[in-house]
């Protein structure tokens, strides 16, 4: 079943988040996936939003997503992202396929 992994990101010491960005494609690429969404001005339809960037990622399944986020070269461009920005994410299923 495919899985999206949606982020929600606080910009806290930015030049950190841009280095980790910077090195994000030449590990993604190394796996099953689809980069949907990488937005760093939504518009707000409803509430209130108090980040600077969404992500939404697309996975075949949830093995796969998890094989990303646990593999060493994401592991290791991810103190960055850790270093420079608040994130709030999610590993969501999506809906089945219509017969």
């Amino acid at each position: 079943m495919t899985v999206y992994v949606i982020a929600q990101i606080k910009f806290t010491r930015e030049e950190r988040y841009r280095r980790y960005q910077a090195r994000f494609a030449d590990v993604f690429r190394q796996f099953t996936a689809r980069l949907l969404v990488a937005d760093e001005k939504p518009k707000v339809l409803d509430g209130e939003w108090t980040r600077d960037k969404v992500v939404v990622m697309q996975f075949p399944d949830e093995p796969e997503a998890m094989r990303f986020l646990d593999s060493p070269a994401y592991q290791e461009i991810s103190k960055d992202r850790i270093a420079g920005a608040e994130v709030l994410s999610l590993l969501v299923k999506g809906l089945p396929s219509p017969l």
